[in-house]
């Protein structure tokens, strides 16, 4: 496993400190080629612009720990969706498909935009981008109908999500569970059994090839669709 050191808390000089970009004209436009044909301009989405072959390659293309990892492929975004969604089933008291969707497309965004932020990294990034994402966000919340959290589920889901990352460090990264702790600072334990081992036949936390990935996200997603209607 390589070794991780803890994070650099030099501060730049200030003068190297970049200052806050310029508003951007309103006919800016920021476009992308999909590989179904279509076009999203992640500066104005739409719930029309991809196909749901669009986002599963997409997030199966996005890694997760900014691409770093212990074994010979990276952790996609689409293997962490669905290692959240079967965390979800297996704590949630009735199945309800589009809460299974909501959770499927979590991160969503990250498929269209094509990048996977480190968290802590986020607010170094601004006001703009935080505007870009929650509009990529509404833009999947809207195509695919999915609810808003009611009281209580965001905190559960945050508390999953947590969870799968905490795994994820220790099992995909090489993080150790002390270092989970005191240096990434997630308050939760990791899992020891992928659960995705079993529902797939695959060796444990072993990341998947994107095209396998994008299979398995597409294929969960149809079948969310269907029993949502």
């Amino acid at each position: 496993m390589p070794s991780a050191f803890g994070p650099c808390c030099k501060q730049p000089p200030a003068e190297s400190v970049a200052t806050a970009p310029k508003e951007q004209p309103r006919d800016t436009r920021a476009w992308v080629r999909l590989p179904s044909g279509k076009r999203l301009d992640l500066l104005h989405p739409t719930p029309f612009d991809w196909d749901d072959e669009d986002l599963a390659l997409g997030l199966a293309r996005t890694y997760r720990w900014g691409g770093h990892s212990a074994w010979p492929l990276p952790l996609s975004v689409a293997q962490h969706s669905l290692l959240v969604l079967a965390m979800h089933r297996k704590s949630a008291k009735i199945a309800d498909a589009r809460a299974d969707l909501r959770e499927l497309l979590h991160d969503g965004d990250e498929g269209l935009l094509g990048f996977d932020c480190i968290s802590v990294i986020k607010p170094f990034l601004g006001d703009a981008f935080r505007a870009l994402t929650l509009e990529l966000q509404r833009a999947v919340a809207i195509r695919y109908r999915v609810p808003p959290f009611a009281a209580g589920e965001e905190r559960v889901h945050k508390k999953a999500d947590r969870v799968a990352a905490a795994s994820e460090a220790v099992h995909v990264v090489g993080w150790t569970r002390d270092e989970v702790r005191n240096t990434l600072r997630i308050p939760f334990e990791p899992l020891t059994a992928d659960p995705l081992a079993a529902l797939y036949d695959c060796a444990p936390w072993e990341p998947w090839s994107p095209a396998l990935a994008a299979e398995r996200f597409l294929a969960e997603l149809k079948t969310l669709q269907a029993k949502a209607r």
